[in-house]
């Protein structure tokens, strides 16, 4: 497999804590052009569609990737989100709108060579990142602006970053990340991944692309992997889910689920 479409072909990042639309709140996601469809796996919006009345707070899921977002109210201010290693809660307030772009594991610091090891776990301002991005965002993105109409100078502005870009697609690291996403996260690291390197060195690896070891990003492949699953409260109850899953016992299946996702399966998935 070309190391270029491992990840493309293999994963399917989800954010499942909002549904496609509802009364008050709409997500929804827009896929990049061909040129860019190995490093971005969507553009994204977040909006109210009426005012809430109250606070909203937006649970991200742990899902192996880095995001740019920005509030169209005031895209002057962008930011860039790393690698996490358990769920991110966002306090927004009655009304809001924002829109991101959702790179796939390794192409941010691809793309712009900026360690992921160094934004792993939190916000950045991305003038402090990417300042070329955030003015591009700032200068060519208006609030009156929708979503097809706002990918397309994004999509131009990062087809122009690739074709400047010389990627370091090193087999090393993308035969690990083919066995990882292969065996959806369940296997030994340390037997599994024989990719000719030492583990340090491919601990070094995976922090520089991904942002945390090969053992944290096969427990979030593994995670993601049960939500692929659109599991019901019945199937928990009845299945033992979690020995398909890859976990020894149902308690540590619950405690990792808890920590990537924020509440337990059951209250996932009613």
């Amino acid at each position: 497999m070309d190391k270029l479409t491992i990840i493309k072909n293999l994963y399917r990042p989800l954010q499942p804590t909002i549904g496609p639309s509802d009364d008050d709140v709409s997500y929804r996601e827009i896929k990049p052009k061909q040129a860019l469809s190995d490093m971005v796996y969507c553009f994204w919006q977040l909006r109210t569609i009426r005012p809430l009345g109250q606070q909203f707070t937006y649970r991200v899921v742990a899902d192996g990737c880095i995001d740019i977002f920005f509030d169209m109210a005031e895209t002057g201010k962008s930011f860039v989100m790393g690698f996490c290693q358990k769920y991110t809660e966002f306090p927004l307030a009655d009304t809001f709108n924002y829109v991101g772009i959702r790179f796939y594991p390794t192409m941010f610091p691809q793309l712009f060579h900026i360690s992921a090891k160094k934004l792993s776990n939190n916000a950045f301002e991305l003038d402090q990142i990417v300042p070329e991005l955030a003015k591009f965002i700032k200068n060519k993105i208006t609030a009156d602006m929708e979503l097809p109409q706002i990918v397309v100078p994004l999509n131009a502005y990062l087809a122009e970053v690739v074709s400047n870009t010389e990627l370091h697609l090193d087999h090393r690291l993308y035969g690990a990340l083919h066995l990882i996403l292969q065996n959806q996260g369940i296997l030994k690291i340390e037997r599994d991944l024989d990719t000719g390197i030492s583990p340090r060195q491919l601990r070094r690896l995976f922090d520089y692309y991904i942002g945390t070891s090969p053992k944290t990003f096969s427990k979030v492949i593994q995670f993601q992997n049960v939500l692929r699953a659109q599991l019901t409260v019945q199937n928990l109850r009845t299945n033992k889910v979690f020995y398909d899953s890859g976990y020894s016992d149902q308690a540590h299946f619950i405690r990792d689920f808890k920590n990537f996702y924020g509440v337990t399966p059951t209250t996932a998935f009613k």
